[in-house]
């Protein structure tokens, strides 16, 4: 996938000094920014020595592309010393002046070290913008994630379908009360086994407003939510409501509302490329279009996935179109009961495609066959 990043961020990168009259793209800031991690992808083989990300995510460095060059050039803090200041230096030693380009985030002493070698600073989201693109190989890696998030699901909806129902109501899974967190570390364990890291992103929500979350009940919504990361970086997301011993009740409504949004959103999708903001709004209108009534009661979002579980497309005005992998989330709530389903969407030049994903079914033995 190296090659593929290198000449993809090289392009967008030469695009971008042509049109500002600039003399290179800089940014500096520890190995585990996703910016700098997706950068490294693009760094050749003489610069493989400093493409520390994978082995110290907490190494600062310093990385630079400038119109004179034709690779990557990276400065790390393995010597102790400042990897900006180092590269400030080598930049100037190369004979380079003019205005340089970086990301509005980089840090403040980064900033001086290039200052101070004579050089002036303009911001640019040219990186934020090229992620917004994912490649082939990313998408693959993002699928990996996806489907290892699905692991994390199926071991939820298991853990569910194998639940008994006490005379109280509330759900007991080997004998013991089930609550949110004993859910959650059983995703969790199934993500690991997987060969992904839950990062911190799984949650277990009663999908009940005012629902005592000390465990969980028969017959209410229970929201599942998964963002793993594989060992390379890139996160799938997923959101899956299940209700134990249903009776049909609003949680049903609400679920009818939001699949069919997602249904609404794949034909918008194929059609056409459309802004972050009417692909939101096509999905709140989808669930209300099902009876799910009060502005309080939808709630949509509509974000990039790739090495952060949420990144550009981000903004309203941001486009989504070929080369996105997107997020797509709805929820409806009636009558205090809330349903929430989120997947993961590529948008290819021909169309678009889910990425692999259990089944959308409220039932956890769906999940099972």
């Amino acid at each position: 996938m190296v090659r593929e990043v290198r000449a993809y961020l090289e392009s967008t990168l030469e695009a971008e000094l042509d049109a500002r009259a600039a003399t290179g793209v800089v940014h500096a800031g520890p190995a585990r920014d996703p910016a700098i991690r997706y950068w490294l992808e693009a760094s050749d083989e003489a610069a493989g020595a400093a493409r520390v990300s994978y082995v110290d995510e907490r190494r600062r460095l310093a990385v630079a592309y400038t119109a004179a060059s034709d690779s990557t050039i990276v400065h790390s803090d393995a010597d102790s010393s400042h990897p900006a200041e180092k590269l400030a230096s080598d930049l100037a030693d190369r004979g380079l002046d003019g205005t340089v380009l970086t990301p509005a985030a980089i840090p403040h002493d980064a900033a001086l070290y290039l200052e101070r070698a004579g050089f002036g600073l303009a911001s640019t989201d040219v990186l934020e913008r090229a992620r917004a693109t994912k490649i082939p190989g990313e998408r693959e890696r993002i699928a990996a994630a996806q489907s290892i998030a699905g692991d994390g699901i199926e071991r939820a909806a298991a853990v569910l379908a194998g639940t008994t129902v006490r005379d109280d109501g509330w759900l007991e899974h080997d004998g013991v009360p089930l609550t949110p967190d004993r859910l959650r570390i059983a995703a969790d364990e199934a993500i690991v086994a997987a060969g992904g890291l839950p990062s911190g992103n799984t949650r277990v929500d009663p999908g009940v407003t005012g629902a005592d979350d000390g465990a969980l009940r028969a017959g209410d919504p229970i929201v599942v939510t998964v963002a793993p990361r594989t060992r390379d970086g890139y996160h799938g997301g997923l959101v899956r409501t299940f209700v134990v011993a249903g009776e049909g009740g609003p949680e049903r409504r609400a679920h009818v509302g939001v699949t069919h949004a997602f249904r609404s959103s794949e034909a918008m999708l194929t059609a056409d490329s459309h802004s972050v903001t009417a692909v939101e709004a096509d999905l709140e209108a989808e669930v209300r279009a099902f009876g799910v009534a009060g502005e309080e009661n939808v709630e949509t979002d509509v974000a990039g996935v790739g090495l952060e579980p949420r990144e550009a497309p981000l903004a309203g005005g941001d486009e989504v179109g070929p080369g996105c992998v997107v997020r797509l989330e709805a929820a409806g709530c009636v009558d205090g009961a809330w349903v929430r389903v989120a997947d993961v969407l590529s948008v290819e030049d021909d169309g678009v495609e889910w990425l692999p994903a259990p089944s959308r079914s409220l039932e956890p033995t769906a999940l099972l066959e």
